[in-house]
């Protein structure tokens, strides 16, 4: 198997040795480079390039442009208040989100008002050289925050020109949906089912960087993607409508494939951008467009399930956990799968330990237990018949022992999680696990059956 290429980092900094205005003191930036920037990124696993590293011919501008443009990450050290790193800085927020950060000698007391309200680590400098003791500390903070800012899921932005101007597609995915644009054949053709012509080329093309950047947990760069393929959709549809007999055109009234829809919706609201709230109810807002109070699909319906369940989460208001409940259970008695009904059952217990009314609590709580012996018998013939394994084993046996603690039987709860936790592939699988079952437990604990018990019981 081929090595994986590693990620790069492109520094913007001055050469050699250059005079710092402000306090005019000289300083030998090939010494901050040599000693500090570039160990200190190649200990995070990028490969580091400066400008005078390049090899090239021709006008060096052209690769120094790429680099601003495809390097994972940009290092703009603005030592001296040097002008070509201020300049390539801006190029580098005018044209990535993230993923850039910015670094400085300390002689700079006052930054411009541009960058001021930018996050500027800074460095001690000698002159013509550093301390050991600051080459040690900064090269850590700068290995740890370069480590950091690739692990962030989502990731922040880091550019005000996209902080600041919300609705933006950096150039790089611009050029991925031209490029998939220009491959998608022309056709004459009516669209199959509604999709617009030459859609699928279009989809080939683009959806396996959607995957790559869902996978990444960039979610941000998968929401631009299919915000812009279902413009795309939108907008060759009405092309080719404009070229049809009315007659023709008539019959084809759904240009956009659903699954586009909801995959939208999903990376919207997992992105949390601006705000987890406001991502929640724009993915809730997508979804309003596919019916999800009517829809017999099963994705829509337990994606508006999910996201009324995280809004409740966020702002406990009663109405979008009744909206969750509904979602599930819609989904539930569609498809009768595990994953429907276990967050239905967990709801039901949300909703009856916030109930007011006894008897719609204890109704709510008698539901849950009824679903989750449903959920037991689904879960058990899965495993038996579909024989998963994997990730998707390690799902079917947590959900079934939650079942089985939320019916009451402990002892074959923790027998199934102790068969499905060492098969999760990943911690937060896991904590998922445990996570969910925290919350139950003292909801299953506060049962309102107790309170009922103790109204009939005879002296």
């Amino acid at each position: 198997m081929p090595a994986e290429t590693p990620k790069t980092c492109f520094v913007v900094m001055g050469f050699g040795k250059k005079t710092d205005f402000e306090t005019g003191r000289v300083l030998d930036l090939d010494t901050s480079y040599k000693n500090m920037i570039k160990p200190a990124v190649e200990a995070a696993g990028l490969k580091c390039i400066r400008a005078d590293e390049i090899v090239h011919s021709g006008i060096i501008d052209v690769p120094m442009y790429e680099q601003l443009l495809n390097a994972d990450v940009v290092v703009a050290d603005l030592s001296t208040s040097n002008k070509n790193a201020f300049y390539e800085l801006g190029v580098r927020h005018a044209l990535r989100p993230y993923t850039t950060v910015v670094i400085s000698e300390d002689g700079i007391k006052t930054f411009p008002f541009d960058v001021n309200h930018v996050v500027v680590r800074q460095y001690h400098h000698l002159g013509e050289d550093i301390g050991f003791g600051e080459v040690v500390r900064f090269r850590e903070q700068l290995t740890n925050a370069i480590v950091e800012l690739l692990k962030k899921d989502p990731q922040d932005k880091d550019s005000p020109v996209y902080t600041f101007l919300n609705g933006l597609t950096p150039p790089a995915i611009a050029a991925a949906i031209q490029a998939a644009a220009a491959k998608a054949p022309e056709s004459g053709e009516p669209p199959a089912g509604g999709s617009p012509p030459g859609m699928e080329a279009v989809h080939s093309v683009l959806m396996q960087q959607i995957d790559v950047a869902q996978k990444k947990g960039d979610f941000l760069t998968a929401k631009s993607l299919l915000s812009s393929v279902i413009a795309m959709a939108k907008q060759n549809y009405e092309q080719w409508l404009s070229t049809t007999q009315p007659a023709v055109s008539s019959t084809f009234e759904k240009p956009i494939d659903p699954s586009l829809i909801q995959r939208l919706a999903l990376v919207t609201y997992k992105s949390k951008h601006p705000t987890e709230e406001a991502a929640l109810k724009e993915a809730r807002d997508l979804l309003k467009s596919l019916n999800p109070a009517t829809s017999n699909d099963t994705e829509t319906v337990g994606l508006w399930g999910a996201v009324h369940k995280r809004m409740w989460d966020l702002t406990k208001v009663k109405a979008n956990l009744d909206e969750s409940v509904r979602g599930y259970e819609r989904g539930f008695y569609l498809r009768n799968d595990y994953y429907n009904g276990i967050n239905l059952a967990f709801l039901l217990n949300v909703r009856a330990a916030n109930a007011t009314n006894p008897a719609e609590a204890i109704a709510d709580f008698v539901q849950a237990e009824r679903i989750r012996k449903e959920v037991i018998n689904i879960c058990q013939e899965w495993l038996k018949t579909e024989s998963p394994s994997g990730d998707a084993k390690y799902w079917v046996q947590a959900t079934l022992a939650e079942a089985y603690f939320g019916t009451g039987d402990d002892v074959e709860g923790q027998r199934i999680l102790d068969l499905a936790f060492p098969i999760a592939s990943a911690e937060w699988m896991r904590d998922s696990t445990r996570d969910q079952l925290a919350k139950l437990r003292p909801m299953l604990a506060d049962s309102p059956l107790k309170h009922l018990n103790a109204n009939t019981t005879q002296p």
